[in-house]
């Protein structure tokens, strides 16, 4: 027995971790997936975590969530986020034998977590939001599975459900799982945690249907991923991006924020974490470079900091202690905060370590730079990035691995705005980026997998037509709604 439904929207599942109120950069491209798919005919329902292990809340992002979607949450047996990092990186520089003793011993306890908790800590919600996530798709009708990660354990996560409802799978690499096991502090892992990451990860992508990077290259990467790992699975990109709404209060043009240096001085932002693949050492010998040659124009120059920093990354800043460049360490601040300290830049800092996979990362903030319309100072190699952000105004890219160019760059900066040469905020090209255009790509390759899948019957067309849902695995006798959908289906 099955009933008509006329009109209704299609419904996908996000697995994601973080999701608000968890704060940080992680968190908006599925927050703005679910503030517009809507628009495009597809209603969302999000599994997350109730008691997430983070170090950051904004609540803020919360009024992005459309009130349609059914928000479900499972709890992690996880310890809270100040003991995990209790044992992470910690004491550097710090000396003598109890200082080592205790380095040794944290050492150890990283470990021993990361040995015993494959892929991540995070797998230790698995259990309930497994659980839970079973539960939504037996009461309520959805038509395909996105699982985003990191954490990587949200992949597996969302195989798992995908292969007992038996609908599509996209994997969502907001970073890509090599490179981050390569370079995230804390990670440490040996050729054993490798060889089983890689068979933990290559049984996720055997289940999907697309793998979706947030780059070109990385969409290349991953074809490698599928291929190597015997799987059908097709590679896409959709790029991170801006969302206008976040970048239309009269707020963000309120007087200058004066962090102590007054205000003229020409103002250099960073906003984000320091850490090892975004490192600020480059910049630091730039700027002591540019004191020893331009000390006129050094005096001229603030840099504004706005994020979490590992310490080897404040250590690196403490070398401009009592220099003539005034450095304002600000930290984690909530999302409308960071757009203002964007506005108030003279120019935006972009950071990616000289790394021999990192020409394929284009970091998130990225598109929210150019959404405040700010000249943007790009110290990366050359790569994705240099290619997203060439030809926008006042754009200044440079190597990592050149102190003189980044020297070069730096009295550019302090130059221009010396001479009051501003851009003219019209000529910027950058609609391509907006978030409810990169969820209409979503909602396409959405409609394109459900298609290819082939989960519903024979009279499923591409263009619109009646079709006939097939009875979900997970349903019992009496869960057998929605077996019969009208919709239209795009090309």
């Amino acid at each position: 027995m099955t009933r008509s439904v006329s009109s209704t929207p299609r419904r996908v599942l996000f697995v994601s971790y973080l999701f608000p109120p968890v704060g940080g950069v992680g968190v908006h491209r599925v927050t703005k997936f679910v503030k517009y798919l809507p628009q495009f005919g597809w209603e969302c329902s999000v599994l997350t975590v109730a008691n997430p292990s983070t170090p950051l809340v904004d609540g803020s992002l919360r009024r992005d969530v459309p009130v349609s979607t059914n928000v479900v949450q499972a709890r992690t047996l996880e310890p809270g986020y100040g003991l995990k990092a209790a044992v992470g990186a910690g004491e550097v520089g710090r000396s003598g034998i109890v200082a080592a003793a205790k380095r040794r011993l944290k050492g150890i306890a990283r470990r021993a977590v990361n040995t015993v908790l494959q892929p991540d800590p995070q797998i230790l919600w698995r259990p309930a939001a497994l659980r839970e996530g079973k539960r939504l798709l037996r009461e309520m009708p959805h038509d395909a599975i996105i699982a985003t990660g990191p954490p990587f354990s949200s992949l597996l996560l969302g195989a798992a459900l995908a292969k007992a409802s038996k609908l599509p799978l996209i994997l969502d690499y907001r970073d890509e799982w090599g490179i981050s096991n390569a370079y995230w502090e804390n990670k440490q892992h040996s050729w054993f945690s490798n060889m089983i990451q890689k068979r933990m990860q290559y049984s996720a992508v055997r289940a999907a249907d697309v793998l979706l990077a947030t780059t070109p290259s990385s969409a290349k990467e991953l074809e490698h991923t599928a291929e190597a790992a015997g799987s059908r699975a097709r590679s896409r990109f959709i790029y991170n991006g801006f969302d206008p709404d976040d970048f239309g209060n009269s707020s963000h043009h309120a007087e200058r924020i004066d962090y102590g240096n007054g205000v003229e001085k020409c103002r250099l932002a960073f906003v984000g974490t320091l850490w090892n693949l975004n490192p600020i050492g480059p910049v630091v010998d730039g700027v002591l470079r540019l004191i020893e040659q331009r000390p006129d124009l050094a005096n001229q120059l603030e840099i504004v900091l706005a994020g979490r920093r590992t310490a080897e990354q404040d250590a690196e800043l403490d070398r401009l202690h009592d220099s003539p460049v005034k450095v304002v360490r600000q930290p984690f601040m909530a999302h409308d905060e960071a757009v203002r300290l964007m506005h108030d830049a003279d120019s935006l800092l972009l950071l990616n370590a000289d790394k021999p996979e990192t020409h394929r990362i284009i970091n998130a903030k990225t598109f929210e730079y150019m959404a405040a319309r700010r000249p943007i100072f790009v110290v990366a190699p050359r790569g994705d990035l240099w290619d997203v952000t060439a030809g926008l105004p006042g754009t200044i890219q440079v190597s990592p691995s050149d102190p003189a160019a980044v020297t070069d760059g730096l009295v550019k900066l302090v130059e221009r705005h010396a001479a009051g040469l501003q851009f003219d905020a019209r000529v910027w090209d950058i609609a391509r980026f907006e978030r409810k255009r990169l969820a209409q790509e979503l909602s396409q390759l959405l409609e394109d997998v459900v298609y290819r899948h082939g989960i519903y019957g024979e009279n499923v067309t591409p263009s619109g037509h009646a079709f006939e849902r097939k009875k979900h695995p997970l349903a019992d006798s009496a869960g057998d709604v929605d077996l019969i959908r009208q919709g239209g289906m795009t090309s």
